[in-house]
């Protein structure tokens, strides 16, 4: 990136408003207190909501996001403009102005999207009120909701990603305007091998796991807790490999393997984003299965739909803080030498290890923030699996086991898969041969298990197995 671009500032000062030092104390208590009345008039909202069932409409659901978005917007400048008002320290660093100008977007563009989705239910009660139950059904209701999220995330990262280039001290910034993904060790004769194995592959894995969220939206059968969490984690497959995939074959096919800063960093952040919600759901499902089998009389009453809605939501939410967290620290750095990346994707160990700044604090974070979210779900899906065990054994039977094994077996087997690569990865590997070892690393958790999970989960499964029979008997009846 051009020097001429880039400010020398790490650091801003928030001028704040143009109030008088003698009027600071009344304006401080009259800020102090609309912000106050903002939070808990938008949370006695969201309670209401949650607790009244009457209330439990598309209108109030809603309604109820807008309330909690509102109190996000408030939250994410007011305190510190109340804190620079008492302590008339002005300052806020570049990090923090990043983050702030991230979440300012976001939850600002929420709100636009949210004031129009509920312009479209009032549309639907008012001229379609015969419709309006059949049309503004809770799946679409989530849609929206789901949709008005993910684009708002995405326009606050593009916005913060085409500021942070320009706002970088140069010390801190990269002196290269791209890098080089070096890709798979493969000899020249062998790449149109490999690049029809990982077409097929990643053609595979698009449409199988298409095939899995078609069959659970349309067979009411597949309606239930397991197969909700099943079809994010299918998308989750899908966005996964997309993210990498096509980008590694471009390359493979035209030599070319240079990919911009920008892209590069934008790689890093999804590519973070939807591993990090594979690894959520697949505790939320580990956690299903424990309900269904330890507590089945209770299933329906503990796996309901606000609780299915708010882990799914919670995981998207986490994820997407993660990977901003990191996408930020690593934007800090600069990369002043080699621009080559010895991966098929940016990786962040190779960029830290290419890096010429210091790397102290995202070392420190990758090891106690980044080991969190990994290990913490892992350990709820070996509770969860011991508790399993133990109640299961309390009266063993051929049958029992059979029962338990037949509920659990897909989710145990995508579970090694997932965490058996990772381990690999970063566990097992030699400082040898470390580069060879997590390139087939990832090369099996971003291209052979989201290309397996829909197998595993449609050849072990009578459900999937009956709704897949009753969808070519549809469309072999409409031929």
């Amino acid at each position: 990136m051009r020097r001429e671009n880039q400010s020398s500032a790490s650091q801003f000062l928030l001028l704040g408003l143009p109030i008088r030092p003698e009027q600071q104390s009344v304006f401080f208590a009259l800020f102090l207190g609309m912000y106050l009345t903002t939070v808990l008039g938008n949370l006695f909202i969201i309670l209401l909501i949650r607790l009244d069932s009457r209330l439990h409409t598309p209108m109030y659901f809603f309604l109820s996001h807008l309330a909690f978005t509102d109190v996000s917007f408030s939250s994410v400048t007011v305190p510190k403009m109340l804190m620079n008002m008492q302590t008339q320290q002005l300052s806020i660093s570049h990090p923090g102005c990043m983050s702030q100008m991230y979440f300012y977007q976001l939850f600002g563009c929420v709100d636009n999207l949210l004031l129009a989705v509920m312009a479209y239910d009032r549309y639907v009660a008012i001229c379609h009120p015969l419709h309006y139950t059949i049309i503004m059904r809770e799946g679409l209701c989530l849609l929206l909701v789901a949709v008005s999220w993910i684009l708002s995330c995405g326009s606050a990262l593009l916005h913060t990603l085409l500021l942070g280039q320009r706002t970088m001290r140069p010390e801190n910034q990269s002196c290269v305007s791209e890098f080089l993904l070096l890709g798979l060790p493969i000899q020249p004769e062998q790449q149109g091998l490999f690049f029809a194995l990982f077409l097929c592959m990643y053609l595979t894995t698009v449409l199988g796991n298409l095939l899995i969220i078609l069959l659970i939206r349309l067979d009411s059968c597949l309606h239930t807790p397991m197969y909700f969490f099943l079809s994010h984690l299918a998308f989750s497959d899908i966005s996964l490999s997309s993210v990498t995939v096509p980008k590694m074959l471009m390359n493979m096919q035209s030599r070319q393997q240079t990919i911009p800063y920008s892209g590069c960093i934008s790689q890093f952040y999804f590519l973070t984003l939807f591993g990090c919600i594979d690894n959520f759901l697949l505790a939320v499902m580990a956690y299903d299965r424990y309900v269904a089998i330890c507590q089945p009389l209770h299933y329906t009453n503990v796996m309901r739909q606000e609780l299915l809605i708010s882990l799914v939501v919670w995981s998207w939410f986490l994820s997407c803080a993660h990977a901003l967290l990191h996408t930020l620290l690593l934007v800090q750095l600069s990369f002043c030498a080699d621009n080559s990346i010895p991966h098929f994707f940016c990786d962040l160990t190779a960029l830290l290890k290419m890096s010429c700044s210091d790397i102290s604090l995202n070392e420190l974070v990758m090891f106690i923030e980044g080991a969190m979210v990994v290990t913490l779900p892992l350990i709820s899906i070996l509770g969860s699996y011991i508790h399993i065990g133990t109640t299961v054994l309390k009266i063993p039977s051929t049958k029992r086991l059979f029962k338990a094994f037949s509920t659990c077996g897909s989710h145990l087997i995508v579970v090694s898969l997932y965490y058996g690569t990772i381990a690999v990865a970063y566990f097992f590997s030699s400082s040898k041969d470390s580069n060879d070892k997590d390139m087939i690393a990832s090369v099996m958790y971003i291209v052979v298990t989201p290309m397996l999970n829909p197998f595993i989960y449609s050849l072990r499964n009578r459900d999937i197995k009956q709704a897949l029979g009753m969808f070519v008997t549809r469309a072999n009846f409409f031929k």
